[in-house]
């Protein structure tokens, strides 16, 4: 997720077009997250102009307020466990009961971190990955108070994002592929990895977790993944490059139905573990989603998917197992949500020297829906690139032009809110696939990222986090007004 590419103000104007699906999310009273009402259209009332927060946090959309939930080396985790680890990343949050949530969430950190997550009893993977990466839990209310924060996964490493489950858990993604034995240095500090580390782990919004890796989803930069409404399958996004990454579909065993620690249970090799590949017309394979535009704005491709040869990639990385033109490849493959009807993922953008072939068109945004039924996929917004941060000059319309979106999630009225990470100003936004996008949020503290946007199931609360300096903001207003 983080991008080394932040300049100045940022750029690319968005417009899809596509399938809008309703969608809800976790609730550990209801355990089935992200799961969606009957489709419905989502509403077009444009959000009003953001106004400047004179505590220069947050902008905001008059009639709109946040709350800071935790922040980084100043909020304190419980048991006396120390300070909150910072590089908050993706998220989920869980309907605790009386007007309470749970939030669920990422750190996305390498060793030697001055507030990493700390190795607790019974959370830690790898001993040797110290003040790295992992989870705390954090529980809240509709007002944004900080009810408590403490360790659920310690020891691993540059957790990103990852998904919920439809029982109420939450899959944590590893976007890594260090190895037993690789040694890392950070701060004066040094140590050696115990264990591999690339893969994805489940860990419970009571904060228990099994920290061991579930190594049939395979291991490579993971980014975010989403479970089908059957649970016999996961969709897996890889962040990656040299060459780019791919997106993945795990398909079940025949007869087993995931639930609550299946997943960690299954044998290594259990499962299907494939890559996708777009059908073009003449039944060849698309090499890389930069040669698709805005020109094909909600046509439906054609999918296949060809299974990984070494899942664990003990001797290639997984991405590197295919030849150019057997899969479809693309830079920064991020978010992924599921609904009922399909799932979303997000390409966050290829325009610098290597992110795409030489003969495709450069972009700012891509998001695409995935059908399961029909086997097709369709671009559904599309940010076309602008060239004005690359020379470094900053863009007019700060609010009405985007760049690299990263997470997706889907609004409990069918809407769309993506989390960017982009050059320049940082915006959260609202889109529609097959309407306009609407800047909801800018970061006035500096150039960081949001992570990790997720609505309460009743809609009342959109909870996102700034990655540095490491927030966790409640997000309260008329969601309904402009959303429904």
């Amino acid at each position: 997720m983080p991008s080394s590419r932040r300049t100045f103000l940022a750029s690319g104007a968005a417009a899809g077009v596509g399938l809008a699906v309703a969608g809800g999310l976790p609730s550990l009273a209801q355990a089935s997250p992200a799961r969606p009402h009957p489709p419905v259209k989502p509403g077009n009332v444009p959000f009003p102009p953001l106004v400047d927060d004179p505590k220069g946090v947050l902008a905001l959309p008059k009639g709109f307020s946040y709350t800071v939930v935790t922040r980084t080396g100043v909020t304190r985790l419980d048991r006396g466990q120390g300070a909150t680890p910072s590089d908050h990343d993706g998220m989920a949050v869980y309907d605790a009961g009386h007007g309470r949530y749970t939030l669920i969430q990422n750190h996305e950190i390498d060793p030697g971190a001055e507030f990493g997550v700390p190795h607790v009893k019974g959370t830690v993977y790898d001993a040797g990955a110290v003040d790295a990466g992992g989870c705390t839990v954090i529980k809240t209310d509709l007002a944004g108070r900080n009810l408590g924060e403490f360790v659920a996964l310690s020891g691993t490493i540059s957790n990103c994002a990852g998904g919920p489950t439809p029982w109420g858990t939450w899959l944590t993604c590893e976007e890594t592929e260090d190895r037993a034995g690789d040694k890392w240095e950070e701060g004066g500090r040094s140590g050696v990895y115990q264990k591999d580390h690339g893969y994805v782990f489940e860990v419970w919004a009571d904060g228990s977790a099994d920290p061991k890796p579930i190594k049939c989803l395979g291991r490579y930069s993971h980014e975010a993944l989403a479970v089908d409404k059957d649970r016999t399958r996961v969709y897996l996004s890889e962040d990656a490059d040299e060459p780019n990454g791919l997106f993945y579909r795990w398909t079940a065993p025949h007869g087993v139905k995931l639930g609550p620690g299946v997943l960690t249970r299954l044998a290594p090799n259990a499962g299907v573990l494939a890559a996708m590949q777009i059908i073009m017309d003449d039944g060849s394979v698309l090499p890389d989603v930069a040669y698709l535009t805005s020109a094909q704005l909600g046509r439906p491709f054609p999918v296949r998917w060809i299974e990984v040869p070494d899942r664990d990639a003990r001797t290639k990385s997984v991405r590197e197992q295919f030849a150019d033109g057997q899969v479809t490849r693309g830079r920064k493959f991020e978010g992924v949500w599921a609904t009922d009807e399909g799932v979303y993922v997000v390409n966050s953008y290829a325009w610098d020297e290597g992110d795409l072939p030489a003969d495709a068109a450069p972009h700012d945004g891509m998001v695409w829906f995935y059908n399961y039924r029909n086997q097709t996929i369709q671009l559904v917004t599309y940010f076309p690139h602008q060239t004005a941060s690359e020379e470094g000059g900053p863009v007019k319309y700060t609010d009405l032009t985007f760049d690299g979106p990263d997470n997706v999630t889907v609004t409990p009225w069918g809407s769309l809110v993506l989390a960017e990470d982009g050059t320049g100003a940082s915006h959260v936004l609202s889109t529609i696939p097959g309407g306009p996008t609407y800047a909801i949020a800018r970061n006035q503290l500096n150039d960081s990222e949001f992570c990790g946007p997720t609505f309460s199931a009743d809609g009342k609360v959109l909870f996102v986090n700034m990655q540095d300096p490491g927030l966790t903001l409640a997000i309260t207003g008329p969601w309904e007004k402009y959303l429904g």
